[in-house]
């Protein structure tokens, strides 16, 4: 019996995404839903829907009891897990498959045996899939650990067992690297962990993600759909991916592919899978790659490997469960055009990343079509959580080249309007802008090396300020001639002014509009756009060039938002700007005094009470948000003057916890 109705036993985006996907195929959906959830976006484009309990997940989504009964109470047939909860979890395949459900995923044994880190590894190895090579039993002598790095081949890293946060690891480029460090590595370990055992394994240079894609089916058909990029990682958390990789060779592709298609074999693998690879962006042979880890699930980035295939993946995983054959073989899988995805994320690049949690105000993704994709699971008016995964959304561009997909990111990340909670579109426009991103020599290390003191927005050109400049003085010019056109007022009508001082990027420029004739600095400039009071978005054109930019009045000029920054313009009409030197500046309270709340969320403790003394760096309280525990600091020494918070309380963002005197 095929499949007829199916349970996503998912949320957010990913949930909707299978539904879009079983309607398609014209098979009925059922949702569940915790408390947090009763009004999102996959309960209401659910067939059915059930409420499985207050919002923390391991009260409601990783309830697999909950799950089963759902299922029962339905009639479903069939549960698509997503990703993340429950997907990798035996416990449930198993209990699944005991109910007579349909479990939309690959057999409980190699569920199990490929989340053993251990295990995973040694099947690798006997599939014949290349691991990292080490050495992990006792090394007697230097003589012995020169051997041993002779075999592996350099560079290697000797660390000790008991090693850890940096301490007791060694690199070593030559024979002589080792015979210098091996000892002093053995006493690092004993002098600091107790324990002067140490083991040696390859070091990857310039370390690179990439990882295959595979799809099996129950009659022992295993194809691999080329690779995933995913190096742009923040905190191991991938932020960017792409398909396919700038870096992956043909040879290599078919190496790899079939490498992660004979471990496949070996766990009796079917459904869709992907088996992660760490590669040296140092080795152009082609062979200097090795096995991580499989996720025995859908991936978040799967659709990029959809657009350049053309394959669906949820339509193959129902199918395969419903025991059909692939209705393709390796021979027809090609590679057609490029797709790269950024996440976009509830947390603030410009406070550090921390989680933004709070209701979406506005939400209006841009448009879709002409190689632009959303896959969300949020609406305007609804809440990002603090109980889940903060992703707001997947951005997906396509195009025939890498260079077209990410200028495509670049113009669609520029219409991306998020309101009321912070976000991370300017810094994934960034990334997209940087060159040695574009240049597509990227490593895993990538964004720790290029912002290493944070992210302040993406630097501007003096040709894109100039561009604001000018569209500054043509929308504030707009906004006089409606104020000149309110009836009831003294006097006859003046026209706008057409000579404007902008002030914006810590420069100074005078914009003449006359026309259709725009001037910057007495420099022609070819400016074609429309734009109405009120507008959040104008659309400009500067000759062939098109730009989006999100505009919002301030007290004396705008705010406009484009290219992954924020600039401030301040607009004057000539003739008055030079009396603006006159005004006094106003300087901004002094906060050091007081211990501020980041983000909203939880105080989850508090060190201090009134009248304790503190020093500069010394810890004061601990707010967890989007299940991470955050650490606040003291500023400056000081004594507390005065409490404003207890441990237990949601705070909002700002909220002043204490004041120091």
């Amino acid at each position: 019996m095929p499949i007829s109705k199916i349970l996503i036993a998912n949320r957010g985006e990913i949930a909707c995404r299978v539904m879009r996907t079983a309607k398609k195929m014209g098979i009925a959906t059922v949702a569940v839903y915790s408390d947090a959830d009763a009004r999102a976006p996959h309960v209401l484009m659910a067939d059915e829907a059930v409420h499985i309990g207050p919002p923390p997940a391991a009260q409601s989504y990783l309830i697999a009891d909950k799950i089963i009964a759902a299922c029962k109470q339905t009639g479903a047939d069939a549960v698509h897990p997503g990703y993340g909860f429950l997907s990798e979890r035996e416990s449930f395949r198993k209990a699944l498959d005991e109910a007579g459900i349909i479990f939309v995923g690959p057999p409980a044994n190699a569920i199990a045996a490929m989340g053993d880190k251990i295990e995973s590894k040694k099947l690798a190895k006997e599939a014949g899939v290349n691991v990292v090579p080490g050495y992990v039993g006792v090394i007697e002598d230097t003589e012995h650990a020169v051997k041993i790095s002779n075999e592996i081949g350099y560079p290697v890293m000797m660390k000790a067992s008991a090693g850890g946060g940096g301490k007791g690891m060694r690199l070593a480029y030559s024979e002589q690297d080792v015979r210098e460090g091996f000892e002093a590595t053995k006493r690092e370990g004993l002098a600091s962990f107790g324990d002067d055992r140490v083991f040696i394994e390859k070091f990857i240079e310039s370390p690179r993600h990439i990882e295959i894609q595979v799809l099996g089916d129950q009659h022992g058909n295993i194809v691999y759909l080329n690779e995933r990029e995913c190096s742009i990682q923040r905190r191991h958390q991938k932020v960017v991916e792409e398909a396919p990789s700038p870096f992956v060779s043909p040879e290599m592709r078919k190496k790899m592919g079939e490498q992660c298609v004979a471990l496949a074999r070996a766990v009796g693998y079917f459904s869709a899978g992907t088996v992660e690879l760490i590669v040296s962006g140092a080795d152009k042979t082609g062979d200097g790659f090795y096995f991580l880890e499989m996720n025995t699930r859908l991936q978040v980035e799967h659709p990029v490997t959809e657009q350049i295939t053309g394959v669906d993946l949820v339509e193959q995983m129902i199918r395969v469960a419903n025991g059909e054959k692939l209705s393709f073989t390796q021979d027809d899988v090609k590679i057609n055009g490029w797709s790269i995805e950024n996440r976009v994320y509830a947390e603030d690049p410009y406070r550090g990343f921390l989680p933004s949690t709070g209701r979406l105000i506005r939400y209006n993704p841009p448009e879709v079509g002409d190689g632009v994709r959303v896959d969300d699971g949020v609406a305007e008016g609804g809440e990002v959580s603090m109980f889940y995964d903060p992703m707001i959304a997947k951005l997906i561009t396509y195009a025939p080249t890498r260079l077209e997909a990410i200028d495509k990111q670049i113009a669609a990340l520029d219409s991306f309007e998020i309101e009321g909670l912070g976000h991370n579109i300017d810094f994934v426009s960034a990334i997209m802008q940087h060159e040695r991103f574009r240049s597509g020599n990227i490593t895993t290390g990538f964004i720790a090396e290029e912002y290493p003191d944070g992210f302040h927005g993406a630097p501007a050109s003096e040709e894109l300020l100039r561009r604001l400049a000018a569209i500054s003085a043509f929308a504030a010019m707009a906004q006089s001639d409606r104020a000149r056109r309110i009836d009831g007022q003294l006097g006859k009508r003046l026209r706008p002014p057409s000579d404007w001082a902008v002030r914006i990027g810590g420069a100074d420029h005078i914009v003449s509009i006359n026309g259709d004739d725009v001037l910057v600095d007495n420099a022609p400039l070819d400016m074609s756009l429309e734009y109405t009071p009120g507008d959040r978005i104008i659309d400009a054109e500067f000759g062939e060039e098109a730009l989006s930019v999100r505009i919002a009045p301030t007290r004396t000029g705008f705010k406009l938002t484009t290219r992954g920054a924020s600039h401030v313009a301040r607009v004057l009409p000539a003739h008055v700007a030079p009396y603006a030197a006159h005004m006094i500046e106003k300087l901004p309270p002094d906060l050091s005094k007081y211990l501020i709340c980041p983000m909203p969320g939880l105080l989850v403790s508090l060190n201090v009470g009134e009248g304790d003394k503190v020093e500069a760096g010394q810890p004061l309280a601990v707010i967890e948000a989007m299940k991470m525990e955050n650490i606040l600091r003291a500023e400056k020494a000081g004594v507390v003057k005065a409490v404003n918070a207890r441990a237990g309380e949601s705070l909002a963002v700002d909220s002043i916890i204490l004041e120091l005197e």
